[in-house]
């Protein structure tokens, strides 16, 4: 299977990367500079772009099968990177005959606002990255308004560690017993999964231990 990851340098996207390649899948990498990923693999092509540029984000997704997205802003707690990125992807897609994404999102969007505690409700995103949570809310807007075959991943907060395969995915905003936390190798997993599973197609589930 062919996928192009967008975001591929990013914590997420680099496991998403790492992962694809050892389960035999053929991987481009889209980044502002993919040489940062430093991985080498006959399966993998670096693909260097700016998500907001719409011409080489159609260029990536030429002859692909399945979009992977897990665009971040970096260390910046503002802009559209998300949001406006998103757009472009899910316009190139469309014009390349493209069906299937699977992006990643927060948890706390939607209904699965339910399951965060106060200190990420009033604190995190109604304060310190409510201008993130924001990018996210548009995001995920612009998917589920898009028309194409996809699934949004919802999880917790990142942490570093390897990837377990244990997790909840799916539980609903009532659930308040997550530990709202994740790390970044098991959100790679359950993305990944999604690559031949449809079960969460038009979904957004969330995922935490």
């Amino acid at each position: 299977m062919k996928l192009v990851v967008f975001g591929a340098t990013g914590n997420v996207g680099q496991q998403v990367v790492k992962q694809a390649l050892e389960g035999g899948h053929e991987v481009t990498a889209f980044a502002r500079n993919p040489l940062k990923l430093q991985i080498k693999h006959p399966k993998l092509q670096l693909f260097q772009g700016d998500v907001m540029d719409s011409a080489r984000v159609e260029q990536a997704l030429r002859g692909q099968d399945i979009v992977v997205c897990t665009l971040g802003s970096g260390k910046k707690l503002s802009g559209k990177v998300r949001s406006q990125g998103t757009k472009n992807i899910i316009e190139g897609m469309k014009r390349c005959g493209m069906k299937r994404l699977i992006c990643q999102t927060t948890l706390g969007v939607g209904e699965s606002w339910g399951s965060l505690n106060f200190y990420w409700k009033y604190i995190m995103f109604s304060f310190i990255l409510r201008n993130v949570f924001a990018d996210h809310q548009r995001q995920e807007k612009s998917v589920q308004n898009s028309g194409l075959d996809w699934t949004i991943i919802r999880p917790g907060a990142f942490i570093e560690g390897e990837r377990t395969g244990k997790y909840r995915h799916g539980f609903p905003g009532t659930d308040k017993s997550s530990q709202l936390k994740i790390t970044y190798a098991d959100v790679a997993d359950f993305i990944l999964k999604q690559l031949v599973d449809d079960f969460y197609l038009h979904q957004a589930p969330s995922l935490s231990y």
